[in-house]
């Protein structure tokens, strides 16, 4: 016998039988439950998707209890710890499989084969205001790309999809570091395709007046684990806008533009600024006990602890500790280092928070670390979209070519008015 749920509507007395699969039930199925044969039928109402499953995905997996995240069944710590590339990762969520040298190879030379930008689009991103955000710039650049490769509108075509996954890929660490550079004044340095995806991207973020970039293995490694961590993360805001957007078979970079500006809120991509704003606000370890008791008495927020998802300590947080420590042996100690690790110490300890499961996140420390390698706080939310593009372009592929999935249209509850007449101005109240 299959797996149901017997529901009792107690305005009725009548019975309902609802499968069960996967531990979930399908929304529609309630539509059934009717007082009378005319009306719509029961909707679940969750906002912001609190409990409600729009997808069904085979990418990653997050156990927020347990503190869990896998990208197609590997652990994220032993991503973080074993892949000397990025790009092996974005191979892996857009595949399913870690490619074999082979495949690697393949992927790398084609990636590479896409990291210049049209001088038309170089040109574009000139026209940008001097003090014009770098995130900004990089929204704008990568919906503009659409009209630069208009056959991209063929998502169904197999090798038209998987040239623009190339191109985006190869594309966006460049569109970011020349929104960079254009919002401090500087020359656009163009791609150096014999360096690392990291490398590459530090080469065109700091390179100056040196005929080669040398590059700092340690940051080198910091970035392509930072950028690991933050490949994919399920269902998120700018995921959800991701399939959202692509749910009415638009391109891929016009999609992609849309989760760039989920990404950009405070409540999503910013968050490890909003960590490093308040490092600063408590200016001293000798200030921490009283920032505590202003947080405990409902006054502030302790930004960068807690997660929707976890409930434990985000396993993100824990490699980029170790992470952190790599770093400044070469930068020297971010002064804000001690503040932190304060309040975390107090975090971990003060029934407050633990009974409110409080955890860092991967925003506490990771903010400390790109301001210490010297990316300006403005940047950050870039910083979090160039991996994330990996991510983006995996679930809208799945998405796309999932039978089950039609254009994203939620439903509502209406609240409003009901039918009312129209009334002339003169006699409006």
């Amino acid at each position: 016998m299959p797996d149901t749920l017997t529901i009792t509507d107690n305005r009725t007395g009548k019975q309902y039988e609802v499968p069960i699969e996967n531990d979930t039930i399908k929304a529609i199925d309630l539509r059934k439950i009717k007082v009378k044969d005319d009306d719509f039928g029961m909707m679940a109402y969750d906002p912001a998707f609190m409990n409600t499953a729009s997808v069904k995905s085979k990418i990653t997996y997050i156990d927020g209890d347990k503190g869990i995240l896998r990208y197609r069944g590997y652990p994220i710590e032993q991503l973080a710890e074993n892949s000397t590339s990025y790009l092996q990762v974005a191979y892996l969520l857009l595949h399913g499989e870690l490619p074999n040298q082979q495949q690697r190879e393949e992927w790398r030379a084609n990636v590479k084969g896409h990291t210049f930008i049209h001088e038309n689009v170089k040109k574009l991103m000139e026209g940008f205001r001097y003090d014009a955000h770098p995130m900004g710039m990089f929204i704008s650049t990568l919906a503009a790309l659409s009209t630069f490769y208009p056959e991209a509108k063929n998502i169904f075509d197999e090798a038209t999809r998987k040239k623009q996954i190339y191109r985006m890929i190869g594309k966006v660490p460049t569109i970011a570091a020349f929104a960079y550079r254009h919002s401090k004044g500087l020359p656009y340095i163009y791609p150096d395709n014999d360096l690392t995806y990291a490398g590459n991207f530090l080469s065109m973020m700091f390179k100056m007046a040196e005929p080669t970039y040398k590059v700092n293995p340690v940051f080198e490694r910091a970035l392509t684990i930072l950028f690991i961590l933050h490949a994919d993360h399920e269902q998120n805001c700018s995921t959800n806008t991701m399939r959202g957007i692509g749910s009415s078979h638009v391109d891929p970079y016009s999609a992609c533009a849309g989760a760039a500006a989920a990404l950009w809120g405070p409540l999503h991509g910013g968050a490890n600024e909003a960590v490093l704003h308040m490092l600063d606000e408590i200016g001293s370890l000798n200030n921490v006990p009283a920032f505590i008791k202003a947080v405990k008495e409902g006054k502030g927020k302790l930004m960068g602890f807690g997660h929707r998802v976890y409930k434990n300590y985000d396993p993100r947080a824990k490699v980029i500790k170790k992470l952190a420590d790599e770093v400044f042996a070469v930068t020297g100690k971010n002064p804000k280092l001690d503040i932190a690790l304060e309040l975390e110490r107090i975090a971990l300890e003060d029934e407050y928070f633990v009974k409110r499961k409080l955890y860092p996140n991967v925003d506490f420390y990771s903010g400390l670390i790109y301001q210490s390698m010297g990316f300006s706080m403005d940047f950050f939310p870039v910083l979090f979209a160039i991996p994330r593009t990996a991510g983006w372009l995996a679930h809208w592929q799945e998405h796309i070519l999932d039978p089950d999935q039609k254009i994203a249209r939620p439903r509502q509850i209406y609240l409003g008015p009901a039918e009312r007449n129209w009334v002339p101005m003169d006699k409006r109240k």
